[in-house]
């Protein structure tokens, strides 16, 4: 599984094919569930997509190789994966269980995470004036129906609310910039300069 998932990089064709059936469930959970709940809960399959246009292909983790690695492996293909299961698909799966068990407001990481992440890509745009792999999806999917997801499920929660929630997607955006930097130094120490072939390298 992992050879296939990682190694041979077939995990954002898998998530473009699972945000699909997330998607057709859609009208059931906004039935029974409402609004605000719905929006928590298209997060997770609108991240899938997004993550499709990012890394099919490898060309994000390539691009941030590129540009922050000045051709360093800064990102090897296991932490590319590790970063988009564990730091999306669980935040948002958690995300959504809480919402729906206890309250809307519980799930308001789910949106944060999206605009969040959206941020950096339109930041990255403009700097460089090249599009960068993700942000057309950054743009037209994160920035309004993650905002919109902030509003219905952060309509009356309290600010504690907001900057908890906030503060979870900062957290896992941080974390990565820090094991990027970290990886960075390592490479320095060991003199290592080639973007590796895809592997299972931390």
């Amino acid at each position: 599984m992992w050879t296939w998932l990682v190694r041979d990089w077939h995990w954002p064709a898998a998530a473009l094919f699972t945000s699909l059936f997330l998607l057709a469930l859609t009208p059931m959970i906004a039935i029974s569930a409402g609004l605000a709940l719905t929006l928590i809960f298209l997060q997770l399959p609108l991240y899938m997509i997004h993550q499709f246009e990012e890394h099919t292909g490898d060309r994000f983790r390539l691009y941030i190789n590129r540009t922050i690695g000045g051709g360093r492996e800064a990102l090897t293909p296991a932490a590319t994966f590790w970063i988009n299961s564990l730091g999306v698909w669980a935040v948002d799966l958690v995300a959504l269980y809480l919402a729906w068990f206890i309250g809307p407001a519980w799930g308001l990481a789910a949106g944060y995470l999206a605009v969040v992440n959206a941020l950096p890509h339109i930041g990255m745009t403009i700097k460089r004036r090249e599009y960068n792999p993700g942000v057309i999806t950054a743009a037209l999917l994160f920035l309004p129906l993650g905002g919109w997801c902030i509003l219905q499920a952060g309509a009356s929660a309290s600010w504690t609310f907001h900057l908890s929630a906030l503060a979870v997607a900062i957290g896992v955006h941080v974390a990565i910039v820090i094991h990027v930097a970290r990886r960075l130094a390592k490479l320095s120490k060991t003199g290592s300069s080639a973007d590796l072939p895809r592997g299972a390298h931390a």
